[in-house]
């Protein structure tokens, strides 16, 4: 950790304390990215079956590939970086984790309010009545499942080409523009509005941390740069912080 003392006087005066979390969080844990080498599924793009028109089209294999995703997701376990993240808003005064992940792996480490900015991979939606459940309610056999009003379920998650949920997006903006301390950790900071968020944290007067294995677009305006893998940072930084808030 560079500059040792200046980061742990940031800690220590820090009392609301903001994250944003992004797809290098979850390939810790073994969630892949499906870029290109994933088997069966390596001659799709995510693009291509990520959007309301494939599943328009053909919603039996975008449903296939969904179902495969979770089944990957129920056998991964949550990393050392989503426990340290859970037990610091157990903590902290003020904490809000800010995830552009879907695979509730911060729920499972014990987090108890995400705001999730694409959805849940592991909730459905009624693409009719808009009413949504939980995936273990309902599994995919070959055929789409249906809601109770006889409407087509989908998943609940952001595919391309539709705007993220309001409600998130306003609970996420707010989360930055109110933290003294704000992480950007595992994301590559260029999808945009979350994109946005650490930017407009600094803006509004936060210390801004970045932790990513590698630079991103975020890291010229960063106060501290963290290199390596979030899992190995976020539980020593959060060791750091509890320690000189305490002592």
């Amino acid at each position: 950790m560079h500059h040792t003392e200046s980061l742990c006087a940031l800690l220590r005066d820090s009392r609301s304390i903001s994250v944003l979390t992004g797809a290098g969080v979850s390939a810790e844990s073994g969630v892949p990215t499906f870029r290109g080498k994933e088997g069966l599924w390596s001659k799709f793009k995510p693009e291509e079956l990520a959007n309301l028109q494939a599943f328009m089209a053909n919603p039996e294999l975008v449903w296939e590939w969904y179902e495969y995703r979770r089944r990957i997701i129920d056998q991964v376990q949550p990393n050392p970086g989503h426990y340290a993240l859970a037990q610091w808003e157990k903590e902290a005064g003020s904490f809000h984790l800010i995830t552009q992940n879907v695979d509730g792996l911060h729920q499972r480490a014990g987090s108890g309010k995400v705001i999730e900015l694409h959805g849940n991979i592991l909730h459905n939606r009624c693409l009719r009545c808009g009413n949504t459940s939980q995936s273990r309610e309902v599994h995919f056999e070959g055929k789409v499942p249906g809601c109770s009003c006889g409407g087509m379920l989908r998943p609940d998650v952001v595919w391309f080409g539709e705007t993220l949920p309001e409600k998130a997006i306003e609970e996420a903006f707010a989360a930055a523009e109110t933290a003294d301390l704000f992480l950007s950790v595992g994301t590559s900071a260029i999808v945009y509005p979350a994109a946005s968020l650490p930017q407009v944290a600094k803006s509004s007067g936060a210390v801004l941390i970045e932790i990513n294995v590698e630079h991103t677009a975020l890291t010229p305006i960063a106060d501290h740069f963290l290199q390596g893998p979030s899992g190995e940072i976020l539980p020593v930084l959060f060791e750091k912080w509890r320690t000189v808030r305490i002592g």
